[in-house]
């Protein structure tokens, strides 16, 4: 099991979790690892640009109107060509399989996790 700190309700406060719709998915080419430019909409927060590396479980034209969780106020990271402006949440298996995290029923986009 890895090993974690504790964090305070404060530290974790700091954390915005918001759902999205996938609006868009393409390969991302420029990369070294495989991965997928994702366009997320998160209703009033706008739309955002994320690169995930969920290649091996999914197609880009099925995630196409999927749900997602995503940490939205991390500063803009250059990955490639691109400035990924928020967070994919997934879970990792034994395989390295990269799995999305997702509500379990449909929610307004940029719903607050917490």
């Amino acid at each position: 099991m890895e090993n974690t700190s504790t964090i305070t309700w404060e530290d974790f406060a700091k954390v915005d979790m918001r759902i999205g719709t996938i609006i868009n998915a393409e390969i991302f080419k420029e990369v070294k690892r495989p991965a997928y430019k994702l366009m997320i909409d998160f209703g009033e927060i706008g739309i955002k640009k994320s690169s995930a590396q969920i290649t091996k479980l999914y197609q880009p034209e099925k995630l196409i109107g999927k749900q997602v969780v995503a940490v939205v106020n991390f500063p803009a990271k250059q990955i490639a060509n691109m400035m990924s402006e928020c967070l994919v949440i997934a879970g990792v298996g034994q395989e390295n399989d990269i799995v999305l995290i997702q509500p379990e029923r449909k929610m307004l986009n940029g719903t607050k996790i917490g």
